[in-house]
């Protein structure tokens, strides 16, 4: 197994958070490629109900344990295990009171929706719990079973309530085996150990969210990780033209005279394809000019920041696999 030299070095909880539609589980399963190459093993961890996981790797949906879904790049495992709240209270129940039986009739009882109605944050105490274990498991030997644990988390809007659950569980018990389980994974969950990354893309609500989520982060006492600018689109035109075409000084004629001179148009066919090549051109100028605003938005939290390319064919298995490669490039995993 190679040796770590990244910005994460001793980070074995990867949490991943990031607003709707900035592609927080395709970053999280790359992440989790990345961290697993040079033979590491790796668990991947849903808590959404959503078989996100399942959809992106192409598998059919998972079940509630830890399988081995992919070989990493170099070697190394990446194991994926879909979070049930009902099933991890029958563990819960099994591992604090004993009656994993009886607790199987109570959730046919509807118990854990009863539970999480009387006190919100105990489901996601349930589904942390679970993750924060696989990171302190050990086997026979004493040797870690994970080398890391990637968490494909709720959205930005409420990671720091999902993962403050000792404050979500406070007026639930102040003592016994609930109490001492929210303590037990709160001290994993801001340790150290623990990095809470952002996902986003260079649109205006989504930074927001983000840096309104670190200041969340901040404010609770839990450790922030880096931000991952997905889907960024590389230019093709050179920035002297971006700049012209910005102000409004680009020249469809002098693009009309490139395409005679190619052979592309002739004549009248020649200014009216330059007119709409200009337009096409000053839109993707603006865009440009309104993304280096938001980089700038970004720059202004302490955080590292990498960037991931829009995937021209989409996201399957071979464009993970690149966004892999390039986390693992940018000192990332």
């Amino acid at each position: 197994m190679e040796s770590l030299d990244t910005d994460w070095d001793g980070v074995r909880l990867h949490v991943v958070t990031g607003k709707g539609g900035t592609g927080k589980t395709t970053v999280a399963a790359a992440l989790a490629l990345a961290l697993a190459s040079g033979g590491r093993k790796v668990l991947l961890v849903e808590v959404e109900g959503r078989q996100g996981i399942a959809q992106i790797f192409d598998l059919p949906p998972l079940p509630y344990e830890e399988r081995r879904i992919a070989v990493a790049p170099d070697g190394g495992d990446v194991y994926a295990l879909s979070v049930d709240p009902e099933e991890a209270m029958l563990e819960y129940m099994e591992m604090f009171y004993g009656m994993r039986r009886a607790g199987r009739a109570l959730t046919k009882m509807g118990i854990v929706d009863f539970a999480t109605t009387v006190a919100p944050g105990f489901r996601d105490v349930l589904v942390t719990g679970k993750t924060t274990e696989a990171v302190r498991r050990r086997d026979k030997r004493g040797k870690r079973v994970y080398d890391a644990v990637v968490l494909d988390a709720p959205p930005t809007g409420r990671i720091a309530r999902f993962l403050n659950v000792t404050q979500e569980v406070a007026g639930l018990a102040k003592v016994g085996p609930i109490k001492n389980h929210s303590e037990l994974v709160n001290g994993v969950v801001k340790s150290p150990e623990t990095a809470v990354h952002f996902v986003t893309v260079l649109e205006e609500m989504p930074v927001q969210e983000t840096l309104d989520g670190i200041a969340e982060l901040a404010e609770a006492g839990l450790p922030a990780g880096g931000i991952f600018i997905n889907m960024v689109r590389e230019s093709q035109l050179p920035r002297s033209v971006l700049d012209l075409a910005v102000k409004g000084r680009f020249d469809p004629a002098e693009l009309a005279l490139g395409l005679k001179t190619a052979g592309l148009a002739d004549g009248s066919d020649a200014s009216a394809m330059a007119e709409a090549l200009a337009e096409e051109i000053a839109e993707h100028a603006r865009r440009a000019e309104l993304e280096d605003s938001e980089r700038e938005s970004l720059a202004e939290a302490p955080l590292p920041r990498y960037e991931l390319p829009l995937l021209a064919d989409g996201v399957d298995l071979a464009g993970l696999y690149e966004l892999a490669e390039t986390i693992r490039t940018q000192g990332a995993a």
